[in-house]
């Protein structure tokens, strides 16, 4: 059910309880749900995609992952900042901003979570676990 105040109001019995809680209780922790009857890990879904199972479990993610695609992005911004998909090491995939510069992040850069939600955009912020040596010699 949708409410006009813009956040999604849980309904009663038949639902999938839990599965987006309108504010996280930790700031810094991402919230994920994994399928209770296949064990898929999921961001933000109301049905598993592999069974569409409705049986999901909240659990927070230990904020570690990989860049699988980073990409900058120079619109509707006075400077150019990257957009990346991190897949977490719980195994969802999920999309955030890389601190550093924006062409400096890799697919295949580890990184960590600093903050899960980035004030200005809503996404969240991660940071490189290890600065990788790219210099030319």
């Amino acid at each position: 059910m949708y409410h006009h105040s813009g956040n999604a109001t849980q309904q009663a019995a038949g639902s999938a309880t839990g599965v987006l809680a309108p504010e996280a209780p930790d700031k810094d922790a991402i919230l994920f749900q994994r399928c209770a009857w296949c064990g898929t890990a999921m961001y933000h879904r109301l049905l598993c995609p592999v069974c569409r199972g409705s049986d999901l479990r909240t659990e927070r993610s230990a904020g570690t992952g990989t860049v699988r695609h980073s990409t900058v992005v120079h619109r509707n911004t006075p400077a150019a900042r990257n957009v990346s998909l991190i897949e977490m090491s719980e195994g969802f995939v999920v999309r955030g901003r890389v601190m550093g510069p924006p062409i400096g992040i890799h697919s295949g850069d580890r990184v960590r979570l600093s903050t899960a939600k980035d004030p200005v955009r809503g996404e969240p912020v991660f940071q490189l676990v290890d600065e990788p040596y790219r210099a030319w010699t």
